[in-house]
């Protein structure tokens, strides 16, 4: 009898275990998908510029980038005169990409993302996108675009320097 019962142990460990292995290896993924937006993570603060077609528009922003639950989220929140927002982006181990989720006074968004050549895009339909990198000067820079008569035209711009204080 303590035979069987040592042996109906050995599924229920294999199963236990199993899922446990999967689980850490999906947050190591997750964990290593997140890592590439390390360059995104600060307290920034500097010009925002908003172009149209007859002026530019410059009000200051400022940009706190932090990792949370163990580095698997970034939140993003921005306060300026002209937007105030705040934004998840996380990894998607099963979907296989990057969402980026907007919450804003008026409602919520949910975008995909993709990182490429040191940079984090968020394609909003395929005429409008967002861009995140960082500058060579080691400024948080993100610039949105929009694609009009076949070419991307930027329609904001901030480009943040590390906020002291």
């Amino acid at each position: 009898m303590e035979l069987l019962k040592k042996k109906a142990c050995i599924p229920f460990l294999f199963i236990v275990f199993g899922a446990n292995f999967f689980q850490i290896q999906a947050q190591t993924i997750s964990g290593e998908k997140m890592a590439q937006l390390s360059f995104m993570v600060g307290n920034w603060g500097g010009p925002s510029k908003s172009y149209k077609a007859t002026d530019t528009t410059t009000v200051l922003a400022h940009e706190i980038v932090s990792y949370k639950v163990d580095k698997h989220l970034i939140t993003l929140d921005l306060d300026s005169e002209a937007l105030k927002l705040h934004t998840v982006i996380y990894y998607d181990e099963k979907e296989q990409t990057y969402f980026y989720c907007p919450y804003y006074k008026k409602g919520a968004g949910k975008y995909r993302g993709s990182y490429r050549n040191g940079r984090f895009l968020v394609t909003f339909n395929e005429n409008r996108r967002l861009i995140f990198q960082k500058s060579p000067e080691g400024y948080f820079h993100e610039y949105g675009e929009e694609l009009k008569n076949g070419e991307w035209v930027k329609y904001f711009e901030d480009l943040l320097p590390p906020k002291k204080g």
